[in-house]
């Protein structure tokens, strides 16, 4: 996130780990903007920021007038801003999935075509194999795997047609904040053929403004546990990142 406090920090550690590949985090939502607030007055409060109301925001990217020109400037400054991080684009996604708005999802593409990154996060999170694993939050694990799916079979379909590759299925949307060791163990047994990604906040403690009943320490403990990769293992999965998808033209 281009626009993030520790973003000088997040470079210098992803540097110095060349394995690591890394994506770009648009933010247009509940974050501090790339550009000089002053040059995106529409899009941004009082003190300079994007706001947290999504609905307000996506109405106003939807139809606000003279919107889209800065949406697009301040989009286009957090590509620049990567760019000249020296980090190499494995792919791009959206803060808060915003990106599942046509406009900025439309933007996004085109805007990244021009500095050449060719893989997009597909937020799908398909509602049986979440639901199997978790057994809990009905409601949420509904929206997001069936109501919100054909916008999400529209964006792949959108990517597609524009050289992106995507994955297939996106994991821990509806349990984010709780990627356990369990949780993440389940999902794996209950995984779909095809390209799944998996969704993680992980921390080594807590910070002012955590939300509420996050267990981000036990989702660096997933990700770090002998017996996730075991079961990976396993289960015969293989590994693999965006970039990679690209190299084999992945459609």
């Amino acid at each position: 996130m281009m626009g993030g406090a520790a973003v000088g920090d997040a470079i210098f550690r992803a540097k110095r780990m060349s394995g690591l590949r890394v994506g770009l985090h648009v933010a247009v939502t509940d974050a501090r903007p790339v550009s000089d607030p002053a040059t995106i007055p529409l899009l941004v409060n009082e003190r300079g920021e994007f706001s947290k109301n999504f609905l307000e925001r996506g109405m106003r990217f939807a139809f606000g007038r003279g919107v889209r020109d800065q949406l697009a400037a301040e989009i286009r400054a957090q590509f620049q801003a990567f760019a000249a991080s020296g980090l190499v684009m494995d792919h791009i996604n959206g803060h808060n999935h915003m990106h599942v708005h046509p406009v900025v999802f439309d933007l996004m593409l085109r805007i990244g075509s021009e500095f050449g990154v060719r893989a997009v996060r597909i937020p799908y999170e398909p509602f049986g194999a979440s639901w199997r694993a978790a057994h809990r939050d009905l409601a949420a694990r509904f929206g997001y795997g069936v109501a919100l799916s054909p916008l999400t079979a529209w964006m792949r379909a959108r990517a597609r047609r524009s050289g992106f590759v995507t994955n297939d299925y996106l994991f821990g949307i509806a349990d984010t904040g709780g990627m356990t060791v369990e949780r993440v163990l389940r999902l794996l047994a209950n995984l779909p053929h095809g390209v799944s990604e998996f969704h993680f906040h992980p921390a080594t403690g807590s910070w002012p403004g955590i939300h509420p009943g996050a267990r981000y320490e036990e989702e660096l403990a997933a990700l770090t546990s002998p017996q996730v990769a075991a079961a990976i293992q396993a289960a015969g999965i293989t590994t693999t990142t965006f970039s990679e998808l690209a190299l084999q033209g992945r459609a």
